[in-house]
């Protein structure tokens, strides 16, 4: 049997997840607060969340994809890849860019109202009778349940295989309660230090943590650095066998190239393990034609737009190693000397300095705001910073505020100017409301 497709919902639906969200939304959420190396991670209320919901994780086939940076487009891929050849698949990502519904993609579209609500209206329902018990699912946080949640309306839609990226590190993440025949882990830069470890070897470590006896792991992680070789000591004490794609010209590649090379090495192995798609073929990374990766496209990542005729780019990366390479690949692709205006947020457990050094190899002008959040950096203090680091800058209440002020910088700019958004997927999400009603979205 196919998967369900799903539908955008009636008003009613509409209404009814808007009800449950604000139900969710009482719960604790460490996406939206500080977290510290006091925060509370552990797998056992996502575990007894899942056994009160008739485990519905286990009767999901499981790609399990874990990293600093690229696992939710590389996740993408792989489901898009899987759903090319017939396979009736799900795709689980965080954060969402502009709504709930984004984080479950079935059949390549986001899940319907009225299935989602109705999942999350059974977890919470399993958690209030859990915390009446004094039983751990009680404790269940917010990503807990639209997690399990997730899994139990990718089961009720007909999923056979989920493609789910991890939240935060692996090992303790609420994804961790499933086990992948295939794991994969994209990168290890240094982020999320106060809960995963203030080294790149640590962080290894936590993201490790999603190997589990039968799987094969697919990384980018070189095997000569210090993470690389956390990473293969815990796959071959688990006799996990490693392949790396794009070995010795990973730095080399475009991001674009790596996501993809990761998804069909991905595609590759679940062939060679004896997957089969509809027409009876073994699966393979060659399905990943041009129109298969177009489908895969995700909000938010490195997607270009034309407001007023400027060319705007939006793209979550908030690591200085991402960033830097974001930047690389859109002036590759740009072929024109004219550098962007930088619109920058981001939040406090960022290395603004190393996002700045990477900004100022590629421009001179940033204009610096917040998505308003306690979390993120102050326009004020971005500024502060970006004129230290020899850049011009001014600052912009919102994102709305900053983008019409990089335009008028851009058009001022001699040839053809552009923006580039990035440092936060939040403020992807905001400044992608202020170019969706008469831009063109594409990509590079």
């Amino acid at each position: 049997m196919g998967i369900v497709t799903p539908h955008d919902g009636t008003a009613e639906d509409e209404a009814r997840l808007a009800a449950v969200a604000a139900r969710l939304d009482a719960i604790i959420n460490w996406e939206r607060m500080k977290r510290t190396a006091a925060t509370r991670f552990s797998l056992e209320p996502a575990r007894d969340l899942c056994l009160r919901l008739g485990d519905p994780q286990r009767g999901l086939r499981v790609v399990h994809v874990a990293g600093t940076k690229g696992k939710g487009s590389t996740a993408s891929l792989i489901a898009a890849g899987l759903r090319a050849a017939g396979l009736a698949e799900a795709l689980y990502t965080s954060p969402h860019v502009v709504h709930l519904r984004e984080r479950l993609r079935l059949g390549g579209r986001d899940v319907g109202a009225g299935p989602l609500s109705r999942a999350l209206e059974a977890a919470l329902d399993a958690r209030e009778a859990a915390l009446g018990e004094g039983a751990p699912a009680g404790q269940s946080t917010w990503f807990d349940v639209v997690t399990v949640a997730a899994f139990l309306a990718a089961r009720e839609a007909g999923a056979r295989w989920i493609v789910a990226e991890c939240g935060l590190g692996g090992r303790l993440d609420s994804t961790n309660v499933l086990d992948g025949e295939v794991c994969v882990i994209t990168n290890i830069e240094l982020e999320h230090t106060a809960v995963l470890g203030a080294t790149r070897e640590r962080i290894a470590f936590e993201k490790a943590g999603i190997l589990k006896p039968g799987s094969s792991l697919v990384t980018g992680v070189p095997a000569e650095d210090g993470a690389g070789r956390v990473i293969d000591a815990r796959a071959r004490e688990l006799h996990v066998p490693v392949l790396r794609p794009l070995a010795g010209r990973w730095d080399a590649a475009s991001i674009a190239e790596r996501n993809r090379a990761l998804a069909a090495a991905v595609l590759d192995l679940l062939g060679a393990r004896g997957v089969r798609g509809g027409g009876g073929l073994a699966l393979a990374g060659d399905g990943l034609t041009p129109r298969v990766e177009a489908e895969a496209r995700l909000p938010g990542r490195l997607e270009w737009f034309s407001k007023d005729d400027v060319p705007v780019v939006i793209d979550g990366g908030h690591v200085p190693a991402s960033v830097r390479d974001v930047l690389r690949d859109l002036e590759a692709a740009r072929g024109r000397s004219t550098p962007p205006v930088v619109i920058l947020g981001l939040a406090r457990d960022k290395d603004l300095g190393g996002i700045l050094k990477a900004v100022g190899a590629v421009t001179d002008r940033v204009v610096c705001t917040s998505v308003g959040s306690d979390l993120h950096f102050t326009p004020p203090e971005i500024e502060a910073a970006a004129r230290r680091a020899g850049l011009e800058a001014e600052t912009a209440p919102n994102p709305r505020v900053a983008l019409e002020h990089a335009l008028r910088l851009a058009r001022a700019r001699p040839g053809e100017g552009w923006v580039v958004a990035t440092g936060s997927l939040y403020l992807a999400g905001a400044l992608r409301s202020h170019l969706t009603n008469d831009d063109s979205p594409r990509r590079c």
